[in-house]
């Protein structure tokens, strides 16, 4: 029920961005796949964090006029942080889902799994936007095995960008 109560408080914070609440509920529905394989269940720290990751998005361009991600990263974590003492997450949780969300594009700073998954799961959206997509083939799969750690990720990213390879 806490993760429902947390995205019902994301999606009010996003209530004019609808395109904003449908990428966090995919980078969920990523995380989720990708975490049940890791973890063979799911994790509160990861499915927080995939809701939450880009929770500074529209302070980050009110205050920088801006969504980059050193803004939203910057942005993030106080946004985050009251969401998470409104529904009543333990400071170890908050802190470690703070964490990430004020790094999540900062791949240099991944230190555990959880972090990795959310980077994963975000990526697989992502790269729907990126200029590597329109690219070449062999770029594109060496660009999936550089940044993806996880079987599950790996798997999920190849699918869906070759989806006739198997």
């Amino acid at each position: 029920m806490k993760i429902e109560s947390v995205v019902k408080e994301m999606e009010m914070v996003f209530e004019s961005f609808h395109n904003c609440v449908e990428h966090a509920m995919d980078v969920l529905e990523n995380a989720r796949f990708i975490a049940a394989k890791e973890f063979s269940s799911t994790n509160e720290i990861i499915e927080l964090s995939s809701i939450l990751h880009d929770i500074g998005i529209i302070e980050a361009e009110k205050r920088h006029g801006s969504r980059s991600g050193k803004f939203q990263e910057l942005e993030g974590p106080p946004i985050a942080l009251e969401i998470l003492k409104k529904h009543g997450f333990d400071n170890e949780t908050i802190e470690r889902v703070c964490f990430i969300v004020g790094n999540h594009h900062s791949p240099e700073k991944i230190d555990g799994l959880d972090f990795q998954i959310l980077w994963e799961a975000d990526l697989i959206v992502n790269m729907q936007g990126m200029d590597i997509i329109k690219g070449d083939t062999e770029i594109l799969k060496k660009f999936i095995f550089q940044n993806f750690k996880t079987e599950k990720g790996k798997e999920i990213a190849l699918s869906k960008y070759f989806p006739n390879e198997k």
